[in-house]
């Protein structure tokens, strides 16, 4: 049984790194894509700066989660955060009123989040942060 167990491991050990592999190469090529485009374009705008920051968010959350085998939760909401931060300055004037409260809305609650879960860290340290 103890066999069945450390094989079951080592193949959900593979499955993950070859997915963060996968996930690292993507990525990379969208960033890429993304640099071409501004290139092509002859210039860059915040939306632009906005998508490559959330791409590397996404590399340092792989980074992260590599090196100490756990997603912090602050990370994902970092990344929407930016997102509707970039949704807002492309379709700003497309919006209506109401969306952008709830977008708005949205962010607070986001920001809350992160501020919660921050709090909750420091006031509640896990043992290895000791």
């Amino acid at each position: 049984m103890k066999d069945s167990n450390n094989i079951f491991h080592k193949i959900l050990k593979v499955l993950e790194i070859t997915g963060l592999i996968i996930i690292s190469i993507a990525t990379i090529i969208a960033i890429g894509q993304e640099v071409w485009a501004m290139i092509q374009h002859g210039n860059v705008a915040l939306s632009d700066l906005l998508l490559l920051f959330i791409y590397l968010e996404v590399i340092t959350m792989i980074g992260i989660y590599y090196e100490k085998n756990m997603l912090p939760v602050r990370f994902p909401i970092y990344i929407a955060i930016v997102a509707l931060a970039r949704y807002i300055i492309l379709g700003s004037k497309e919006l209506a009123p109401w969306d952008m409260l709830g977008i708005g809305v949205t962010l607070l609650v986001l920001t809350i989040a992160v501020f919660l879960v921050r709090l909750g860290h420091v006031k509640f340290p896990y043992e290895e942060d000791k």
